[in-house]
C-alpha cells in the first residue's frame, strides 16, 4: 500500500461525538525514521478512555492535538524499521493511532508479542492487554477480594466488567453485574458465570438500589465501578462494612459538558469504605505477569473473553460509537488489516 488512510480529530466534540468532529484522510506512507520503525497496523482498541482525550482538559494522559490520528493502542507488523530491535515483519503492539501505518521512534512504548501464542492478534488488545489486565490488577491488587465476599459490578457486560465478573468468581467471590437489557443480563449469567444479573434501564436510583438490596442484603464488599452516573450512586446505598470500591471508568459521564459526580458520598463515610482511583498504566512493568495467568485461565476454560470485532478503518466512526450504545458486548475492535 502506497497510501496511509487517518482518521484524524479535526475538532474537540461537544458532548455525543459526531461524524463532523472526525475526517478521514490520505496521506504518503511514513519513512522509518532514524534508530524508529513503521508498523502495519492491523487490530486497533476502541476504548471509552478515547472520548476523554478528545478534550482539552486536563487527565492522566495529553488530549490529542486536533489534526492528529485518534490515539489508540494497536497491534500490528512492523513494515520498515531503521531500529536494531525490530525487524521487519515483527508483530508489535503499542500506543499508536487510527490509521494505516504508524511511526515508531526508538524507547517508546512499543513491545513485540508472539501472535502463535493466540488465536488472533487481536487477543493483545483483549485478553492478553490491557481489558484483560484492567480487570486482573484491578480485583486482585486494588480490591484483594476474599472469597465469599460479594463483589458487585457496573458496565458488567462490557471488556472490562466481564473479565471482573469472571476473575471474581475464580476468586470466591458471590458476584452481581449489572448491565443493560435482558440480552446482556443473560450473557453474564450463562456465558460469564455471575450469581446475579441485575438490568439498570429504565430504573431510578432508589429502584435500582432496591433490586441491589435484594440480591445483596449484607451490602457489597468490593464494587468495581465503570460506569458512574445513577447507577453509582445506587451503589453506593448498598455498602458492606470497610467495602473496597475500585473507580475504574465513568461511560455514563464521558459525553456529557456537564460532569454531576456522585451524590451519596456519605455512604462511603458511615460504611468506613475506600474509594481507590485506579489506572492500568501503573501496572506496565508487571504486564508479563498478569498476561501469564490471564493465559493459564483461558487454556483451562475458566475465563472467556468474547471480541466485538468492527471491519474497516473508513468504519472507524460508527465503530467507536458502539461504545455509547451500547450495542458492544466484549472487547471493542476495529480490524484495519490482514497484515502487510
Amino acid at each position: 500500500m502506497t497510501v496511509n488512510r487517518r482518521f484524524l480529530l479535526a475538532r474537540r466534540p461537544h458532548g455525543t461525538p459526531v461524524p463532523e468532529d472526525f475526517s478521514l484522510v490520505e496521506q504518503p506512507v511514513p519513512s522509518a525514521p532514524e534508530g524508529g520503525f513503521v508498523v502495519r497496523n492491523c487490530y486497533a482498541s476502541l476504548d471509552p478512555a478515547q472520548r476523554g482525550w478528545m478534550d482539552d482538559a486536563p487527565s492522566y494522559m495529553p488530549p490529542i492535538p486536533l489534526g492528529d490520528p485518534v490515539r489508540a493502542t494497536t497491534v500490528g507488523v512492523v513494515a520498515a524499521s531503521n531500529s536494531p530491535d525490530f525487524a521487519v515483519g515483527d508483530w508489535v503492539l503499542g500506543m499508536n493511532g487510527l490509521e494505516d501505518y504508524s511511526v515508531n521512534g526508538a524507547g517508546g512504548f512499543t513491545m513485540k508479542v508472539d501472535v502463535a501464542q493466540v488465536d488472533s492478534p487481536s487477543r493483545f488488545l483483549s485478553a492478553m492487554g490491557a481489558v484483560g489486565l484492567t480487570a486482573y490488577f484491578g480485583l486482585i491488587d486494588v480490591a484483594k477480594p476474599k472469597p465469599g465476599e460479594t463483589l458487585l459490578v457496573s458496565g458488567a457486560a462490557g471488556a472490562v466488567g466481564s473479565a471482573v465478573g469472571q476473575i471474581g468468581k475464580i476468586l470466591g467471590c458471590r458476584v452481581i453485574g449489572i448491565a443493560g437489557g435482558a440480552e446482556k443480563c443473560r450473557h453474564l449469567i450463562e456465558d460469564y458465570g455471575f450469581d446475579v444479573a441485575i438490568d439498570y434501564k429504565n430504573k431510578s436510583v432508589d429502584q435500582l438500589a432496591a433490586e441491589i438490596r435484594a440480591a445483596a442484603p449484607n451490602g457489597a464488599d468490593v464494587v468495581f465501578e465503570n460506569v458512574g452516573g445513577d447507577v453509582f450512586d445506587a451503589e453506593l446505598l448498598n455498602l458492606a462494612k470497610h467495602a473496597r470500591i475500585v473507580l475504574c471508568g465513568l461511560i455514563s459521564e464521558y459525553n456529557s459538558p456537564a460532569k454531576v459526580g456522585a451524590r451519596n458520598l456519605w455512604s462511603i463515610l458511615t460504611n468506613q469504605a475506600t474509594l481507590y482511583g485506579y489506572l492500568i498504566m501503573d501496572y506496565a512493568p508487571r504486564f508479563a505477569e498478569g498476561g501469564a495467568v490471564m493465559a493459564e485461565w483461558m487454556a483451562q476454560g475458566r475465563l472467556r473473553i468474547d471480541e466485538d470485532v468492527q471491519p474497516g478503518l473508513e468504519n472507524a466512526y460508527d465503530a467507536f460509537m458502539r461504545l455509547f450504545s451500547g450495542a458492544n458486548t466484549g472487547k471493542l475492535v476495529l480490524k484495519i488489516a490482514d497484515g502487510l
